[in-house]
């Protein structure tokens, strides 16, 4: 399960709300080719994507086992988030039409805060793309939410994505407990940027 951002920061309700709305109707195409909100008739997709352990085993707030039944929780309880203004689960459809990554941003719009998770296929992993990829997500969810501050974790021993996260910018602010839906911990290291340290390396 997401854990809100350490760093709290003081929101008011009008801008709470609009984070809110901006999570309802944002369009996902803006964020890359192939790009749609996750619904029912992707969970085949999904749980082919994530029954493969090079894509899911290191991302701790997914579904487990890799069911249909459990993906269909997963989809279905994302869309109800989606609604209320505090998730998108998309997914990336490659030229065939198939699902070749997803991504889940969890929204505290409460907090102006959002948190990022996502994999790629096997085969699309290590091609060098990955970092630019996270940094148009990072870049995205900034402006496109509104929210003024984005939190990440990486297992303890998931150095690839560590290295994409710090080349991004993001500071290290210690480790912390991972929850996974089973209740087991996952240590992580720990990230945070605020949305104005981005915009002042980006030049945004």
């Amino acid at each position: 399960m997401s854990m809100p951002p350490k760093t709290v920061l003081e929101v008011s309700t009008e801008e709470a709300e609009a984070i809110r709305q901006a999570v309802r109707t944002a369009d996902v195409t803006t964020l890359g080719e192939g790009r749609e909100r996750a619904d029912l008739h992707h969970v085949g997709g999904l749980v082919v994507l994530l029954s493969d352990e090079r894509v899911s085993g290191p991302i701790y707030d997914l579904p487990k086992p890799i069911t249909a039944e459990s993906v269909t929780r997963w989809v279905a309880e994302s869309q109800a988030q989606a609604l209320a203004g505090e998730a998108l689960l998309i997914v990336n459809l490659d030229a065939d039409g198939e699902i070749a990554g997803y991504s889940r941003i969890t929204v505290w719009p409460d907090r102006s805060a959002a948190e990022l998770a996502g994999a790629v296929r096997a085969d699309r992993q290590n091609q060098g793309q990955g970092g630019r990829g996270m940094a148009h997500s990072f870049g995205w969810i900034f402006e496109t939410l509104g929210v003024r501050l984005m939190c990440l974790t990486a297992a303890m021993d998931n150095i690839r994505v560590q290295k994409g996260i710090d080349a991004a910018g993001f500071t290290r602010m210690g480790e912390r407990d991972a929850v996974r839906p089973d209740s087991t911990i996952r240590r992580s290291i720990y990230w945070e940027m605020t949305r104005d340290d981005w915009r002042m390396r980006h030049r945004v």
